[in-house]
């Protein structure tokens, strides 16, 4: 699959898409609490990950700044710990310590990344990012290597809302400055990466990694989608691109 003749832009997920989580993991929360003689109460946290914000949700109000994202972040984590029977002494020091190890995402690159993203910025196309992620995106995007590659990076935090929320994708087009049919959203979740995308008038491709971390079956394609394997389709260059490092 070729990127489709008129596209002037593609953006491309984050995680899952372009980068994979790499050892070390981040730390269990139950350590956390274990540490602070709460185990108790770690074993009715429940999904260390669950305690985020949720996909499609707006949160305008909180992302005036950094400063104001991070406490909201940290107040939801507050409330889970305090209905978990956190003693209110013990929640700050917990809850800042929880925000770190959940943030301690060690990445690192699919082996087809870099050379697929420069084959497209040698096409004279734009190369973005858009990603559900924490306030520090652009930060995480340098740090494994994509800096000088990318054009645009759209970030659910610093915007204000989650995919698939209509509002990340505006965000998308206005960065691009490009009407909505000329830009290719690439990503391996269904609904952000695919229904979202094409609801907000850009073409779509499901990247289906054959060894993705979740398993399934993939979904059959609507009109104006498209599905590959690995990056290097978007390219012509084919395979499968498979796990790799940042090198």
């Amino acid at each position: 699959m070729l990127v489709p003749p008129g596209i002037g832009a593609v953006v491309l997920d984050f995680y899952g898409t372009l980068v994979r989580m790499v050892e070390p993991l981040p730390p269990d929360h139950r350590g956390v609490f274990a540490r602070r003689g709460l185990a108790a109460q770690g074993e009715l946290w429940g999904d260390q990950w669950s305690v985020g914000p949720g996909e499609g949700e707006e949160h305008t109000a909180h992302s005036a700044d950094e400063s104001a994202y991070v406490t909201w972040e940290r107040d939801r984590l507050r409330r889970r710990a305090r209905a978990c029977g956190v003693p209110e002494e013990a929640l700050d020091g917990l809850v800042e310590e929880l925000d770190r190890a959940m943030k301690a995402v060690r990445l690192a690159l699919f082996a087809d990344v870099r050379e697929s993203l420069a084959a497209l910025r040698r096409r004279g196309l734009l190369v973005g990012v858009c990603s559900n992620w924490y306030w520090d995106l652009e930060d995480r995007v340098a740090e494994v290597g994509l800096g000088d590659t990318v054009d645009l990076v759209v970030g659910s935090a610093r915007t204000g809302a989650r995919k698939p929320h209509p509002l990340i994708y505006r965000a998308v087009l206005e960065r691009c400055a490009l009407p909505a049919e000329r830009v290719l959203f690439v990503g391996d979740m269904w609904v952000p990466d695919v229904l979202g995308p094409l609801a907000a008038g850009m073409r779509a491709v499901h990247l289906w990694r054959p060894d993705r971390a979740v398993d399934g079956i993939a979904p059959p394609l609507p009109e104006g989608a498209a599905r590959i394997a690995g990056l290097r389709e978007l390219t012509g260059g084919g395979g499968a691109g498979g796990r790799g490092g940042c090198g």
